[in-house]
This record gives structure tokens, C-alpha cells and sequence, in this order.
């Protein structure tokens, strides 16, 4: 079987549901990276919430 990696939501680094921390160990980058991305796209676009309610409902927990 081939192996994969898989977006779960992280349970140790987790400041509201895991998820930025779960993108981050997913991309192999820093947490707060991710952290600020979404404030940015939620500031700016509007975005950056939807995307985050949306992974948070989909991606399992680790």
C-alpha cells in the first residue's frame, strides 16, 4: 500500500481546534507561519475563517 501523509488536526499544538498546527506539521512548516496566514486572510480577503471552519469540520483528529 503506498504511503501518504494525511491532514489531521494536531492535539498537542493546538490553540483553538488544531488545525493551524495540524497544516503545519502537514507542510513541514512553523505553526505561528500558519497562525498568521489565516489572521491574514481573515483580515484582508475574509477567507481565512471559512477555509479554517472548513478544515476543521473535515480533517480528523490526529
Amino acid at each position: 500500500m503506498a504511503d501518504y501523509k494525511r491532514l489531521t488536526r494536531s492535539r498537542t499544538d493546538r490553540k483553538i481546534a488544531g488545525v493551524c498546527g495540524g497544516l503545519a506539521q502537514y507542510l513541514n512548516i512553523d505553526p505561528t507561519l500558519v497562525r498568521i496566514i489565516f489572521l491574514i486572510l481573515l483580515l484582508i480577503i475574509g477567507g481565512g475563517l471559512l477555509i479554517y471552519l472548513i478544515i476543521w469540520i473535515c480533517a480528523p483528529e490526529a
